[in-house]
């Protein structure tokens, strides 16, 4: 059997996860856990698998992001109920590497080719 490529030779994925409220933003940082509704799940613990996986979080409307972090964990059935019952589905680590608000005009030169060369906000 092959074992699997140490995680620093994996490919590296990038995902924006919008959050409603800056309150959901604090508790993952203060707990290092996240949420996301299930229609997101199949396609983050894919690339949790394949790959090293950085989410880059914004609260919509905000105009800004509020940090990025590393997907630390598959997303399992267990969920929490620091976000109530939102809809969300279960709950995966994610270690922190940046707390701070970025306007999106500083990444508005990042242009994503999978949403027809939109800026990245």
């Amino acid at each position: 059997s092959k074992s699997p490529l140490p995680r620093q030779y994996m490919p590296v994925r990038y995902f924006i996860m919008k959050s409603s409220n800056f309150q959901n933003i604090d508790i993952s940082q203060q707990k290092g856990i996240w949420s996301t509704t299930p229609s997101n799940e199949r396609k983050l613990n894919g690339a949790f698998w394949e790959s090293l996986v950085y989410l880059i979080f914004s609260v919509q409307g905000s105009g800004h992001f509020q940090g990025f972090a590393r997907m630390g964990s598959a997303i399992g059935c267990e969920k929490s109920q620091d976000w109530g019952s939102a809809g969300f589905g279960g709950v995966f680590k994610v270690d922190w590497i940046r707390k701070e608000s970025i306007p999106f005009q500083f990444a508005h030169h990042l242009l994503n080719p999978w949403n027809d060369n939109k800026k990245v906000q």
